[in-house]
Parts: structure tokens; sequence; C-alpha cells
């Protein structure tokens, strides 16, 4: 579906982007990894995804704390790719405390990766999406860019930012060729959400299933992690010339949350 397309993936050497990616690259795209990690392991990845689906596949450790480095990742695509079609930006982080305990290094960590980090990337990607007239611009946003939850002042403000980047890089490419939305998942079983269980269980002291039961029961009508593999599902479909007419949208993929 998507043979001879590039695609960057911030984040995405685990969690929700590297789902993307897998989903993307299974279905014919070139991909650029980003993101932290283990030097091998990220290397295992690059190569596994670039032998199983015969496409070709880089990875730029770019640091999107920094707007320099933002706009390195993407000449580095343009270059190493030739070009770059889809842009998911799924980097993300997260810390937990009441506003008035809430470090201020950790709001300008979270605003700069989770939020600014899409304007620069967007920003430097846009030329080439134009002068060719297509491309797909994803977001991955979450629940919290459409509804709040306590102590997690920084996370919800960048991602309710992210949706507003969103539906204004939509109106300003509607006649374009460049599609630009949001994924809003739920809870998800990514590392990140699995520490939040385990100090859970900790401080509540309860076992995981009870942890990971009431976690879920607060937000998620459906009792069910959302999975990577669901986000890269529509990753892909919202990829696809199917999608065309699809811009500025909003998807949770929550289980229900943000029905209540």
């Amino acid at each position: 579906m998507l043979k001879g397309r590039n695609a960057v993936v911030t984040g995405s050497t685990s969690g929700i982007g590297e789902g993307v990616a897998r989903a993307l690259a299974a279905q014919g795209a070139n991909i650029m990894l980003n993101g932290f990690g283990d030097a091998a392991a990220i290397e295992k990845l690059r190569a596994e995804l670039a032998a199983k689906h015969g496409v070709q596949v880089f990875y730029n450790p770019a640091d999107l704390s920094k707007s320099e480095e933002c706009e390195a990742l993407i000449r580095d695509s343009e270059k190493r790719l030739g070009s770059v079609d889809i842009l998911v930006n799924n980097a993300g982080v997260q810390f937990v405390a009441p506003i008035d305990e809430f470090p201020v290094e950790k709001w300008n960590q979270i605003i700069a990766i989770n939020l600014s980090s899409a304007f620069f990337t967007i920003r430097a990607a846009l030329p080439g999406m134009k002068k060719r007239g297509w491309g797909r611009l994803i977001n991955t946003a979450s629940t919290h860019g459409l509804v709040a939850s306590a102590n997690k002042v920084a996370y919800v403000a960048a991602k309710h930012g992210i949706v507003g980047i969103t539906k204004t890089v939509a109106l300003e490419t509607a006649t374009s060729g460049i599609t630009c939305n949001a994924i809003c998942p739920g809870w998800v079983l990514t590392p990140l959400v699995q520490k939040q269980i385990d100090d859970r269980a900790a401080k509540e002291h309860i076992d995981e299933k009870t942890a990971t039961h009431n976690l879920l029961a607060e937000k998620q009508p459906s009792l069910r992690f959302t999975t990577v593999e669901n986000i890269g599902a529509l990753a892909v479909f919202l990829s696809s010339e199917a999608a065309q007419n699809i811009t500025g949208a909003m998807i949770p993929v929550d289980g229900g949350w943000t029905a209540q």
C-alpha cells in the first residue's frame, strides 16, 4: 500500500513509535527511525525491519528537545531516503506531580519533546511535501489532548497543543494534497505505562494484576489496553489514499475513555 513512500517516525525505538514503524514498513514504506536506547538493540530493530520487509531503514539519534536537531533529522531523512512523504511525530516523555510541586526543568523538557519538536519537524518537512503535492502528517496526541487528568499538567498542556497544531496545519494545507491528523490513544501498554502500573502497585501495596485493573477502570471502559498494533494500523490507514480527505481529525483509540 505504501511502497515507494518514505516515512520518519520519531520516538520509534520502542513503544507506540516502534509499532508504527513496523506497520509502515510492512506496507512497503522506507523508514527513518529515531529515539533513544541501547545501540545494539536499535541496530537489531533497524536490520530486522529492512530484511523482513525489503525496505530501506535508517536511524538518526536526534535529540528532539533541541530545535536544530529536529530540523537536522528531517534534512538527514531527505538526504538518505530521498524525501519525507510521511512524518509521524510520536516522541514523548512523562512526569507526574501536582502543579505546585512540578519541577520547572520537567515542564521545559516535556513541552520541548512532546510539543515543540512537532512544530520544528513539520516546519522542516512541509516545503518538500508541498513541492511534491503529497504528504501525510500524523501526530501522536493522547486522550490527554482532549481531556485532562490531575498531576499531568505538562503532558496535558503539550498534548492539547499537539491538537492545536494538527488543526492549524490541516487548514493551512487543506488544498495541497497533504493531510494532518492526530491519533489520540488511551492507555497503551508501553514501558511508560508499565512504569505507572509498577509505581501504583508499590505505592498501594497491591499486585500488578490489581494495579493494572484499577488503572484501566478509572478511565478506559473497555478494560482493555489499546495495542501498538492498533495504533500502527491506524497510521497506515491515515497514510493511505483512502484517507486523502481526512484531515484535521482527532481520532481517539481509547476504549471509550473520551465518550464518558
